[in-house]
Parts: structure tokens; sequence; C-alpha cells
């Protein structure tokens, strides 16, 4: 697995003119617009886009490529906000990665979904006139892609709950292996394949920047718990007592009991250990 990630990722660098700038601006815009087609067609215009293996099998070629921009969803709740978010991690995504990477990320995402389905009717005929690849999956998995470049970033859960991105991976993980065991559940052991090559597309391109994450993580919970570091922080703590403050700006006096949001460094090039609150770290006279 780590192996054909680091291959893809050279592959990206190596392979420029495989990108494509603003590629999910694309395939928002192209879901905008089935959409509103659909409104005036009351549906039809989906019936002649979605991935139908027996209508492509009959020369309808077209399908293999505009099931991409077929909505994940025509309430228009839901379509609002899956458009949204699938906006918001492609461009970020895209923005982390660099356009080629993303290209490639997304490209053989689409690929997987054609592959797997035009096998799944020879796995079971009653697939023909089946749907059988959407983006749904691969859309929801662009998730775990930025969860794992960004853990710890903090989001507004609900519009007002801090949380960070990895405790919502979690969840998405959750809804993921449900979707999954609800497939098998009800004998559908065909269609449990489209969840699981969404997450087979992210370990497959994300695995180096998972493992460094989880072993990002576990470092620091030991570095957290080793003698080392209890000591400093019981140092820290009797400091405090002692004085009142941790920090105090050398130029303004401002200490971190005055202004508890206030960030505070230390000057290298300094001699001595002289610290600066954020508004004087760039912006003092070296002490020599």
């Amino acid at each position: 697995m780590r192996t054909l990630s680091r291959w893809l990722s050279r592959f990206s660098y190596n392979h420029p003119n495989f990108s494509v700038d603003g590629l999910i601006r694309y395939i928002v815009a192209g879901n905008l617009l089935v959409f509103m087609l659909d409104l005036f067609t009351h549906g039809v215009s989906t019936a002649f886009l979605t991935f139908v293996p027996a209508y492509i099998l009959r020369g309808q070629v077209w399908r293999l490529i505009t099931f991409i921009f077929v909505p994940m969803s025509f309430s228009p709740l839901s379509f609002i906000l899956m458009t949204v978010f699938t906006y918001f991690m492609g461009t970020r995504l895209e923005s982390a990665l660099g356009s080629a990477r993303f290209t490639v990320y997304y490209g053989l995402g689409v690929v997987l979904n054609i592959i797997v389905g035009l096998l799944l009717p020879l796995i079971n005929p009653m697939y023909q006139m089946a749907q059988t690849a959407d983006m749904h999956y691969l859309h929801l998995a662009m998730f775990f892609a930025y969860a794992t470049l960004y853990p710890d970033m903090t989001v507004l859960a609900a519009f007002f709950i801090p949380i960070r991105l990895k405790w919502l991976a979690l969840l998405d993980a959750a809804l993921f292996a449900y979707d999954i065991l609800a497939y098998l559940s009800y004998g559908q052991f065909a269609m449990a394949l489209l969840p699981i090559i969404a997450i087979f597309n992210y370990f497959i391109f994300f695995w180096d920047d998972l493992m460094d994450a989880v072993g990002k993580g576990t470092s620091r919970v030991r570095y957290q718990r080793s003698a080392q570091t209890i000591n400093f922080k019981k140092a820290q703590k009797e400091l405090r007592e002692r004085r009142g403050y941790l920090h105090k700006c050398a130029v303004c006096g401002v200490t971190d009991q005055d202004d508890p949001n206030m960030e505070f460094r230390y000057c290298s090039k300094c001699s001595g250990y002289y610290c600066y609150c954020a508004n004087h770290i760039n912006n003092h006279t070296h002490v020599q």
C-alpha cells in the first residue's frame, strides 16, 4: 500500500499535464446544471445520465462520464448541503495537494467506480438495469483525506460546537461501516463494493499521510506522558503560582495573566531568554 501511495504521488508530481485546475468547480457546476434540468424535466434528464450497464452496452457510452454530474440528492435542502460540502472539501484538498495530485486522486476514484459498475452485472445479472456507480461515497471519502492532512483543525459542528476533524472523521467512518453492513444484511453484497472502493481509493492515495498522522499522534501521547514533560509542566505550574504569570513581554510588559489569548515567543536572536508577545516578536530591538 505504501509503495503504491508513493508511486501515485510521484506520478502526480512528474505529470502536471494531468491536472485540471478547479476540477471540483466543474463537478459542482455540472451537479447544479443537472439538478436544474431535473426540475423542468421531472427527472427525465437524470434518467439519461446515470450509470446503467445495460444502456452503456447498448451504445449509450456517454453514461460512463455523465454519471459524475448526477446529484447525490434531489431534495433541495440535501442537495445544497451536499454540494456545499463537496465544494468545500474539494477546493481545500486541491489547494493542499496541488491540482495534479487532486485530479489523479479524483480521477482514480471515477475509474474504480466505472470498473465496479461494469463488473456488478457479471456478479449478479439483476444489476444490468440498476444504477451501479455514483459519486456519493467518493465525495464523502474526501473528508477522510482532508482530516488526514489536518487532523487537529477545529470546526464548528452545527455552527456552535467546536470539534476536531479527526473526531468527525471517525463519525464518517462509522457511517461508512453502517452502510456496508446494511448492504450485507439485505443481501446486496455487490452494492457493498461502492463504499469499499471509495475507502480503498483513499487508502492507496493517502496511506503515507495517514501513517504519518498516526505516528505523530502516538509520539505526542508518548511525549505528554514522559517524566520529562510531566516535570516541566509541574515547574511551569509552580512558576505561575509564584509570580502570578508564566510569560511576560519584554517590550510592553503584558503577561499571559493579563491576556490569556495572547501568544508569546522567545526570540532566538536575543542574547538570553527574552519573551515577547505576538505584537512585538517581530517588532523589537534585539538584546545583544
